[in-house]
């Protein structure tokens, strides 16, 4: 019942999303503590239930931020080449090491994400492999693209 309820809710507040409702906001808050102060008799569940009724503020921020996603799907894919990476590798030896390793695969995952090859971008910084324009701050395509 308690899945059911929760299945509900995310489904309606993915549709808000699409069509954001500001005067429908405090509807949605007074839902989310109904199903999150729900009891159902099993302790896994309800701590379950008490632990995400107690981050309400930062789980229901999407209300007051539309833009904001509702999951971190996209962080943890992001995260999962430095995983896979890692277990490949075996790790790294050193601090500097792992520092170099996460700063190459942040340009390499930022890149990807703004539609620029990885190695035209590293070529162009390390002076390299010069053809064509040359491939301006990320930074600058970032702020261009707000």
């Amino acid at each position: 019942m308690v899945r059911d309820l929760v299945r509900r809710f995310y489904k309606a507040l993915k549709a808000w999303k699409q069509r954001p409702s500001p005067p429908a906001a405090p509807a949605f808050r007074r839902r989310f503590d109904r199903i999150f102060s729900l009891r159902t008799g099993y302790e896994a569940l309800d701590k379950l239930l008490e632990r995400l009724h107690r981050r309400k503020t930062e789980l229901l921020k999407v209300l007051d931020h539309p833009e904001i996603p509702l999951h971190t799907n996209a962080s943890e894919n992001d995260l999962r080449s430095f995983v896979t990476k890692r277990k490949i590798s075996g790790g790294t030896m050193s601090r500097d090491g792992r520092v170099a390793r996460d700063v190459m695969l942040g340009l390499m995952k930022t890149c990807q994400k703004l539609g620029l090859s990885f190695y035209h971008y590293l070529g162009d910084r390390l002076g390299i492999g010069n053809v064509g324009q040359p491939v301006p701050p990320l930074s600058a395509i970032i702020l261009a693209r707000n």
